[in-house]
């Protein structure tokens, strides 16, 4: 029997990766259909887009590095 060990990183790589894309696609919705009514503060900085590309980033990385199964 073989027993396949993952790491805690690579989970928290995944988890990043999925927050990523959805906080940026988010983002990217309100550029082109932006919300009607409301006034944020600094919305010209679009950090939702900023902060949805830094998760991805990350998780991509933590995924590359601590996947399954790679030779230590």
């Amino acid at each position: 029997m073989s027993e396949s060990k993952i790491s805690i990183w690579f989970i928290i790589g995944s988890l990043l990766t999925v927050y990523g894309i959805i906080i940026c696609g988010i983002s990217i919705y309100h550029l082109f259909y932006p919300l009607k009514d409301t006034h944020i503060v600094l919305d010209n900085l679009h950090a939702g887009v900023w902060w949805g590309a830094l998760l991805l980033i990350i998780g991509i990385f933590y995924i590359i590095f601590f996947r399954p199964g790679k030779v230590k």
